[in-house]
């Protein structure tokens, strides 16, 4: 079923963009807006901007726009109603089935929804094993023996899968799932050489739920618990269109507030290690469940905190091969520390060994900044071996590189002199080679696209008209971005709002760009019937090009500082000042800039006529269009105050 309108309309009445977006990123305010930096792509420097006064948010970098419920829709891949559905959890209100649609439509819900139902179902079919009598002596027996509690695997949504070929897959039949939804959700395999056999992927094994950011299952991992060499230990979902294991790190749903509130994320590398260090009072910690660490996976730390300590099993060999992951969290922007446990411990083994207080002072006591943790590894090495010392000295060199802060680049250059007993100025020079190298790489494959680029533009056409085209496009989105932002209020000293003018000035004009014609039109079309044209207007209509362009109208990426004005005494004319003046001279750019694309056309016909040798009268007639037009650009440019030389 649909979720009524008076839940969405509850929804929208609650919902607040601050509220919404901070439960995936922190916010810093500046000025009259927030900041953070984007959760939809990567960057060091804060680009994403979100208007309380406005309710919406916009991104700088890569362009993401909209609503709250855009935003959810956006950042959990989900379509409108089931952004509605979260964002009514999220405040308490209970959703109402709209009764008038029919069996039709409930089956016509996107995929992308569908899986999620069926993961849910899953979900919900694992945990129940718990209960029955081999999923108690089994399973349950199993985590008991870790030391997990009931409210702890209620809290991870532990489960176990019965010992069977298809007790998922009759059980979800039964409850109306399609096989294909199951197949698509990396529930259940078609058997190889015979697709009509199917049957669970999951069989005899204790089963961990990944969720993801908001709570919702959308993977599995599943461990043996007998020692068969013919089988892995663990088995995990695959690919589907909801689950990106790049993208996922198992805990971070039951962690992300811990991590904001900690400033801090523990990385490790298992499932286990995640619930033992909940049991020992730590919440902040999330796994890459045993893969390499990917830029997904760094951004998506770098969401809630900028800090990061990498839990390590005491094994010597196996860190020093899983160093390339410390390179890439220094390379996303995050401060970097290490902890690594005794020789055989893991977080798991050791927090149950010593407890939950030992466990968090040896966490405190031995955490290292990167720098020393990665000296301190190699120092028996290159203790009585110069040429390793410098080879040690070249990789600390390069992974201080990565770092983007130069100075933090500086502060960890002289920690490494000190600890390496080297000159700093050694270490600088080192550095700078590296930077520069970098760099070098960075410019080199820069003009390899760029000269991709023009290579490709030199085969397209280059017509006079295109720059025009684009300059007028440049003046018809400047002519609606003052209708949108301005449109309701009065012109100075007149009756008139600066609507009325606009529309009344632009009602001969045909627009060339699809999307502002569009906008006139529904902005014309609004006021006949009533309404006030706001933003919020705009962004209700559900269409989505023109709530992304309204939104790139109304948000403004710099604002000027109030101080300019009340400290330094420097008067910053604003173009709402005077809203009579700003609307005229928009109106007269636009004009000037569609006179001027008439008169290229006009000089074209021009060409063509005498290239062809077309009778004079049609000649001397294109040459009198051209200078009529000429005039008219003239008595346009003396209004704006523009000097032709």
């Amino acid at each position: 079923m649909g979720i009524s309108k008076l839940t969405t309309d509850k929804v929208k009445e609650r919902m607040d963009i601050a509220e919404v977006v901070g439960d995936y990123v922190p916010l810093k305010k500046k000025g009259q807006n927030l900041w953070a930096c984007c959760p939809f792509h990567g960057e060091k420097t804060p680009s994403f901007s979100l208007s309380p006064a406005k309710q919406i948010y916009k991104c700088f970098g890569c362009g993401k726009a909209g609503d709250p419920i855009q935003f959810i829709m956006d950042i959990e891949g989900v379509g409108f109603q089931e952004a509605i559905r979260h964002l009514a959890e999220k405040y308490g209100i209970e959703v109402e089935e709209d009764q008038d649609r029919t069996p039709e439509q409930d089956q016509a819900q996107n995929e992308r929804e569908s899986l999620f139902i069926a993961l849910g179902f899953a979900r919900d079919f694992f945990v129940k094993n718990l209960q029955s009598d081999e999923g108690r002596s089994i399973g349950l027996s199993y985590f008991k023996e870790r030391g997990f509690t009931p409210s702890i695997i209620e809290k991870f949504d532990l489960g176990y899968a019965l010992d069977g070929w298809d007790n998922m897959l009759k059980a979800a039949k039964s409850a109306g799932f399609q096989e294909d939804i199951l197949l698509k959700a990396g529930l259940v395999l078609q058997k190889e050489g015979d697709p009509s056999r199917i049957y669970d992927r999951f069989r005899n094994r204790v089963i961990f739920t990944i969720h993801n950011i908001s709570g919702k299952p959308i993977g599995f991992g599943a461990r043996i618990l007998t020692k068969d060499k013919n089988q892995p230990k663990y088995i995990n979902s695959p690919e589907t269109p909801v689950y990106h294991k790049s993208d996922v790190l198992y805990g971070m749903f039951q962690a992300k507030k811990a991590i904001r509130d900690k400033d801090n994320c523990f990385l490790v590398e298992g499932y286990t290690d995640v619930v033992s260090m909940h049991l020992s009072g730590i919440e902040n910690v999330v796994a890459s469940s045993g893969t390499s660490l990917t830029d997904g996976q760094i951004k998506l730390i770098k969401r809630f905190t900028n800090q990061v300590t990498v839990l390590y099993d005491g094994d010597s060999a196996g860190i020093k091969a899983s160093l390339r992951g410390i390179d890439l969290l220094l390379e996303g922007g995050l401060n970097v520390k290490a902890v690594v446990f005794p020789d055989g411990e893991d977080p798991d083994s050791y927090s149950r060994k010593v407890g939950s207080e030992a466990f968090q002072a040896y966490l405190a006591s031995n955490s290292r900044d990167f720098i020393g943790f990665k000296i301190g590894l190699y120092q028996e090495e290159y203790a009585k071996d110069p040429i390793r010392k410098a080879e040690v000295i070249r990789e600390v060199v390069l992974s201080i590189g990565k770092i983007p802060d130069p100075i933090i680049r500086s502060v960890y250059a002289k920690e490494a002199s000190n600890l390496l007993e080297i000159e700093e100025e050694i270490i600088h020079a080192e550095l700078n080679k590296s930077i520069l190298k970098t760099q070098k790489d960075f410019y080199n494959k820069q003009k390899q696209e760029i000269e991709a680029e023009e290579a490709i533009q030199e085969i397209l056409p280059t017509e006079i008209e295109t720059s025009f085209e684009e300059i007028l496009r440049i003046q018809e989105r400047e002519m609606v971005r003052i209708l949108v932002n301005y449109g309701t209020q009065k012109l100075s000293e007149q009756e008139i709002s600066l609507s009325s003018y606009l529309l009344s000035e632009t009602e001969d004009l045909e627009f060339s760009t699809p999307v502002y014609a569009r906008l006139l039109k529904l902005y014309r079309y609004a006021l006949v019937k009533g309404l006030i044209p706001t933003v919020e207007y705009f962004i209700g209509l559900g269409d989505q090009e023109i709530q992304k362009e309204v939104i790139d109208l109304v948000t403004m990426r710099h604002e000027v500082s109030v101080h300019w004005a009340d400290k330094h005494q420097i008067i910053i004319n604003k173009e709402s000042d005077d809203l009579s003046l700003t609307g005229y001279k928009t109106i007269l750019r636009l004009k000037r800039k569609m006179v001027q694309k008439m008169m290229e056309e006009a000089k074209l016909k021009l060409k063509n006529a005498e290239m062809e040798k077309l009778p004079d009268q049609q000649i001397i007639g294109f040459q009198e269009l051209y200078f009529e037009l000429k005039k008219v650009q003239l008595e346009i440019d003396r209004e704006l105050g523009i000097v032709i030389g």
